[in-house]
């Protein structure tokens, strides 16, 4: 259905609560993104990066394409963010002692310290964010989100994508 097609039930799809619903959590999750990004300026990083630095710093010597999977992209996404990282000296590629042909990813000191400044900054802005909601709210949420990423994860591998 497009936004331009009635819904079943002759209402449009932003009169529909699931779709209303929908659209809150894309507005709220663009403000936050757009409030990381700006308090991530200041370190130098966007989102993107810091999504890369973090994911480093939690499970170092990760492959590329180990990341790009982590991060739900394609490696070629990386391939214009990790050299960029690298020339800043924020990262290494390694060659893997097993197999020569494939590189580990690695923070450096510079690295590791900028990537405990941003995990500071998306902590903060996380706590910002959920504090309006009590624990029991939070959980559910969390356990909410839980729940249609694993129905969405499931479209991947059928032909409802």
């Amino acid at each position: 259905m497009t936004q331009d097609t009635p819904a079943p039930t002759g209402l449009m799809p932003w009169e529909l609560p699931r779709f209303r619903n929908w659209i809150a959590v894309a507005r709220a999750h663009q403000i936050v993104e757009r409030t990381l990004n700006a308090r991530l300026a200041p370190h130098g990083v966007r989102i993107a990066h810091h999504d890369i630095l973090a994911n480093i710093y939690r499970f170092a010597g990760l492959t590329q394409n180990e990341l790009a999977q982590r991060l739900l992209v394609g490696r070629s996404n990386l391939s214009m963010l990790l050299p960029e990282l690298e020339k800043r000296g924020l990262i290494e590629r390694r060659s893997d002692a097993a197999d020569k042909r494939v590189r580990r990813l690695w923070l450096t000191e510079a690295g590791r310290a900028l990537t405990e400044q941003t995990l500071a900054v998306q902590a903060g802005v996380v706590t910002d964010m959920m504090t309006i909601l009590s624990d029991a709210e939070c959980q559910a949420l969390g356990d909410y989100m839980r729940r249609i990423t694993a129905s969405m994860a499931q479209w991947a591998d059928s032909d409802r994508v």
